[in-house]
């Protein structure tokens, strides 16, 4: 999911407008501390990035809304639907998009065991997430495997994953947590009314389609009694 399509709430008109930190701290209400924990992810993206491929470079500049927003209405969306939700997994968690902004979000609210589950195959890309997770303090773990490999499977209260495969493919990689009473919050972009035609031709469950805050186009599937036909 991507917030690069239409106009940024928050953010003047016109081609130019930025969307900045402050922007973001405005909108997300986020404290100061919180902010800087972004601040600090910022810039190990970018540094990382212009010698290691972590995301696409034309997206480092648009880090405020595209990614850091993006990422935090996952975590907001997840606190409002389970309040106390402490554990959650970040499948395929890449440069840590929703993951670390989920992690930052329960050091804010110093939620009582809190635990983020960060899953990602490529070693540079944990290296990168340990790295982070190091200088912010978050409150995570870093997973460097496949998804589909996990074993034991964490017990979760929340399962999410951006940008890591087609929903069919997705469904098997969540359904263990989803198993365990996990609820999955799947961020999708605009081709997700074609992803869930394409998906219950394989599973019954059942969905709400929640719009995103970044792009007119993308939603958020909250899915539940996931079953393969």
């Amino acid at each position: 999911m991507s917030g690069g399509a239409g106009a940024k709430p928050g953010a003047p008109d016109g081609a130019a407008a930025e969307y900045g930190a402050q922007a973001f701290a405005v909108e997300t209400g986020v404290s100061r501390e919180t902010l800087a924990r972004y601040e600090t992810w910022r810039q190990c993206l970018q540094d990382t990035n212009a010698h290691t491929n972590l995301v696409g470079w034309s997206t480092v500049a648009d880090f405020w809304y595209r990614h850091a927003l993006d990422s935090w209405q996952i975590y907001k969306l997840g606190s409002d639907l389970r309040p106390g939700a402490a554990r959650w997994a970040d499948l395929g968690s890449g440069a840590g998009f929703p993951g670390l902004a989920i992690a930052f979000g329960l050091m804010a609210t110093n939620q009582p065991g809190a635990q983020v589950y960060l899953v990602e195959s490529i070693a540079k890309k944990a290296g990168f997430l340990s790295d982070v997770a190091g200088k912010t303090g978050a409150p995570v773990q870093v997973v460097c495997g496949r998804a589909e490999s996990l074993h034991p499977v964490p017990e979760v209260e929340i399962v999410t994953a951006r940008a890591l495969a087609p929903l069919g493919k997705l469904l098997g990689y969540v359904q263990p947590f989803v198993d365990k009473g996990a609820l999955a919050l799947l961020p999708k972009g605009g081709r997700y009314k074609e992803e869930l035609t394409e998906a219950r031709k394989s599973w019954t469950f059942d969905v709400e389609v929640i719009p995103s805050r970044t792009s007119p186009d993308a939603a958020i599937l909250k899915i539940e009694g996931l079953t393969r036909v």
